[in-house]
């Protein structure tokens, strides 16, 4: 079933989804290297997230590296591609994390979203925001409410003319307004970011 006709019911968002058409999701098979590549582009330009990336693939002869490599990699040299030493530390963590507890797709699937989060959060460097792009944006969960992102809290503002001073009160208006969305969540978050940019 398509999700349009649901969220659709909600008149604002409706007309959003009517000048934006139906919109995918894909999966990724490599979590632990989505992880890794979430956390290096953390508060960076899509841009410069895209040139560390690569240099990061680079280390490895242009492939996708595998957690024991990643982990015996040295600092050093993750710190000369432009990573914070934070970063290189929260890196290696989630390589060592999908190395001795696992973080295959098949183990994820067998999780529900809840369950990822609280899995995958044990790991430093890794919060729930984090965690909650990729089981939208890796594992397909159609179901996701991202509440602390400051893009989707900018887009709902304005949309339902909602008062972003006070968070607490901002926070349960989302929630109010989200729970009419679910079970398609996620969409209903993809055509927010997209109609933000517009703006």
């Amino acid at each position: 079933m398509s999700y349009t006709s649901h969220l659709g019911r909600d008149r604002k968002l409706g007309k959003i989804i009517e000048v934006q058409g139906e919109l995918s999701l894909s999966a990724k098979k490599d979590l632990c290297h989505y992880l890794c590549a979430s956390i290096m582009s953390q508060q960076l330009s899509t841009k410069v997230a895209s040139v560390i990336h690569q240099r990061f693939l680079d280390l490895f002869g242009g492939e996708t590296p595998t957690p024991e490599q990643i982990i015996d990699m040295a600092p050093a040299s993750l710190r000369a591609i432009g990573l914070s030493n934070a970063k290189v530390q929260y890196v290696q963590n989630v390589a060592r994390f999908a190395l001795e507890r696992g973080m295959s797709k098949k183990k994820l699937d067998g999780m529900n979203d809840d369950e990822v989060i609280a899995y995958l959060t044990e790991i430093k460097g890794v919060g729930r925001w984090t965690v909650e792009m990729l089981l939208m944006f890796a594992l397909k969960r159609e179901d996701v409410f991202p509440a602390d992102d400051l893009g989707i809290q900018q887009a709902m503002a304005r949309l339902y003319r909602l008062d972003m001073q006070d968070k607490k009160k901002l926070k349960e208006s989302m929630h109010r307004i989200a729970a009419k969305w679910s079970p398609y969540r996620t969409y209903a978050s993809l055509h927010l970011w997209r109609w933000k940019d517009t703006l």
